[in-house]
């Protein structure tokens, strides 16, 4: 026979969202810190540009 689950409590519940929110707050800042090297110029990540993809489909 099937039983329920117990319920979750509010902090197990509060603490995975915190590190929900964390995680996704980290990687916001890593991609505006990434767009903001890129249009500055002074970014060492590379990256295809339009003509190198066309080249490449050819």
């Amino acid at each position: 026979m099937a039983v329920p689950k117990k319920k979750t409590s509010k902090s197990k519940r509060d603490k995975r969202r915190a590190t929900w929110r964390r995680k996704a707050g980290l990687e916001a800042q890593k991609a505006l810190s990434l767009g903001k090297s890129i249009l500055t110029g002074r970014s060492t990540f590379v990256y295809p540009s339009a003509e190198e993809e066309e080249e490449e489909e050819s």
